[in-house]
């Protein structure tokens, strides 16, 4: 919503400028609009979304799929804008579909994300 009305603003404003603006100027107005709006995109997009196989991590550049077994824990320290899934390969990787400033949003999509990890993380024990 907020980048299609950036978008109508920059071209408006492109319409209604001063004449000594030129065609340039004016495109570029409108440019830095589709800029602006595919960056807000980017951003929109990031969820966390759990099934009975495990997660998707879509952040604004990539998506990631992660069964339960490769996801160990998350944590999300004091100051940290977002979660950190620590992986069974040693890496970690952000969840920014969980945003801190969510407030009270985003500390139930953190325990319920722990209580599905708990309950789904385990690898099955290969002895039985």
């Amino acid at each position: 919503m907020l980048a299609t009305a950036i978008v109508i603003t920059m071209v408006t404003l492109a319409v209604t400028v001063a004449p000594p603006f030129t065609v340039a100027d004016r495109a570029g107005l409108v440019l830095f609009g589709l800029v602006i709006a595919g960056v807000l995109y980017l951003l929109a997009r990031c969820r966390v979304s759990a099934d009975a196989a495990g997660l998707t991590l879509v952040n604004p550049l990539r998506t990631r799929r992660l069964a339960w077994a490769e996801v160990l824990g998350v944590s999300m320290g004091e100051g940290e804008p977002w979660p950190t899934l620590d992986l069974s390969d040693g890496s970690t990787v952000s969840a920014m579909g969980i945003q801190r400033s969510d407030g009270e949003r985003a500390r139930r999509a953190l325990a319920e994300l722990r209580a599905l990890l708990r309950e789904r993380g385990e690898a099955a024990d290969p002895g039985g």
